[in-house]
């Protein structure tokens, strides 16, 4: 692997570390990830990916229990 200097501006900086922060990365991570979309790397980043991630296993097989539960006015 390569190392590469990039001069950023303050708020740029400011902005790879809070984005790398909230998606438990490192700044090189970021970096690389941007530069790969970007440039038509092979890796492609599902951004949406886990979004509605609930914690839990059962979704699927107890959906409408979950749905009363969660919406009784709506049963």
């Amino acid at each position: 692997m390569q190392r590469t200097t990039v001069k950023v501006t303050d708020e740029l900086d400011a902005k790879l570390r809070h984005e790398a922060r909230r998606r438990g990365m490192t700044v090189s991570e970021l970096v690389r990830e941007a530069l790969e979309a970007h440039l038509g790397g092979r890796r492609r980043v599902l951004r949406a990916a886990g979004a509605g991630r609930s914690g839990r296993g059962d979704v699927s097989t107890q959906v409408e229990e979950i749905l009363r539960a969660e919406w009784p006015e709506r049963s």
